[in-house]
């Protein structure tokens, strides 16, 4: 679970510094760069979403093992 944290965490500042830097940078006019920001958070969440939909699937499966025995507690 600690894995996956460090994992949503750096992938919540690389895409938060990508964006800064993208502002910072970027040739746009102000309604094409909102546009471009508006579609970069929205794959980011999207990403976040199916990052916490596989990790919750696992999750799942091993609690699944452990109530059938199929996997011991350590």
């Amino acid at each position: 679970m600690r894995r996956f944290g460090l994992f949503l965490a750096g992938l919540l500042a690389g895409a938060l510094i990508g964006s800064l830097v993208a502002l910072l940078l970027a040739p746009m006019s102000g309604e094409q760069l909102r546009e471009q920001a508006r579609h970069q958070t929205e794959k980011v969440m999207t990403d976040i979403r199916s990052a916490v939909e596989e990790e919750r699937k696992k999750l799942e499966a091993e609690l699944e093992a452990l109530k059938t025995g199929e996997l011991e507690v350590k």
